[in-house]
């Protein structure tokens, strides 16, 4: 809920090294150790609506984590958040629920704008929004990215247009300049990686043009796993006195009982120690990261040819092929089946 004229300036780097020493004197809210606390409190102490409450029931939850025992009270009041936690802390249902807490929708009004950096992201943020509505039935969610026809977006804020709109911030710039989406009765603007999308300068350009386009009295949310202390001004220059999260320690940002090994090996090593792996560990999935097209292409294959039901998928794909593999890995379509991702 900042002016647009406190915004950083995306050219400006003096701007950001004296804010970052500023940053030191807002009040901040830590939150210690190295493992997900569970609380004794439930969802119900944070007085949902039953709706939501039901939801979440049926998602199988039962205490908040430490991150959302911490955010969701004050993100339901409408307060500025900014907060650092772990992956797998459950940062995207402090910001689900606390959105849908606090929409009253009215027919053909964007209330929410959730933007990530990839399309991916978007995509599982938009079925989480549809898994935690599922028993509010007014409530229209709509996600929008590149690579898919800019058309069927336009056409789907005029025939149906959604009360919360997820997407990246390129597609979202650009049905904001060609006034097909309109942003001025926006109460919640939240970005989810934030680090990702403002430490790029072309994309934090993007979002600051989104923001100007939105109303000075909304609620601005920020949320990521890695967050700077160079960063941390940066988003706050979208705020008015959030509330800020933060891990105590860059060291812990794994998650207790993950167990991480590295080995060394020659090029023409990596394989065989691979099948080695697969062979002797116990797994239901696999994702397995590697640095180009080519290699997800070829390994895929020498997988399934090795009797290891694979996967690809890459960023020569189109965005409907990428989101169909996707869905199928999600949805343990495939038995014994793993993952290789560009």
């Amino acid at each position: 809920m900042a002016d647009t004229e406190d915004l950083l300036d995306y050219e400006d780097e003096e701007q950001t090294e004296q804010t970052g020493n500023e940053a030191g004197n807002d009040t901040k809210k830590s939150v210690k150790g190295t493992y997900v606390s569970i609380h004794s409190s439930g969802f119900r102490d944070f007085l949902l609506k039953p709706e939501i409450l039901r939801a979440i029931v049926d998602c199988g939850f039962e205490h908040p984590s430490e991150v959302q025992h911490e955010c969701i009270p004050q993100a339901v009041l409408g307060m500025d958040i900014l907060c650092q936690a772990k992956s797998g802390m459950g940062k995207t249902a402090v910001f689900v629920l606390a959105t849908l807490q606090q929409l009253e929708p009215t027919e053909n009004v964007v209330y929410v704008l959730v933007m990530c950096h990839t399309r991916e992201l978007a995509f599982q943020i938009s079925k989480e929004y549809e898994r935690f509505s599922k028993y509010m039935p007014n409530i229209k969610v709509g996600v929008f990215f590149g690579g898919m026809p800019i058309q069927k977006d336009e056409e789907v804020l005029k025939n149906n247009c959604p009360h919360i709109v997820v997407g990246t911030p390129g597609r979202i710039l650009a049905l904001v300049k060609s006034k097909k989406l309109n942003l001025k009765h926006l109460k919640h603007f939240v970005l989810d990686e934030c680090d990702k999308m403002l430490e790029l300068l072309d994309m934090r350009k993007d979002v600051q043009e989104i923001y100007r386009n939105t109303p000075h009295g909304k609620q601005v949310m920020m949320f990521s796993a890695t967050l700077s202390k160079d960063i941390r001004p940066v988003c706050k220059k979208f705020m008015q006195d959030p509330m800020e999260v933060y891990v105590d320690d860059e060291a812990k940002l794994t998650l207790h009982g993950l167990q991480q090994h590295y080995v060394k090996l020659k090029e023409n090593e990596k394989n065989k120690k691979l099948f080695e792996l697969l062979d002797i560990l116990e797994f239901n999935q696999v994702v397995i990261f590697v640095k180009s097209i080519q290699r997800c292409v070829a390994l895929a294959q020498l997988l399934t040819e090795q009797n290891f039901p694979a996967i690809g998928i890459h960023r020569g794909m189109d965005q409907k092929e990428r989101l169909s593999r996707y869905e199928q890995f999600k949805d343990f379509q495939k038995v014994n089946r793993r993952f290789i991702e560009k």
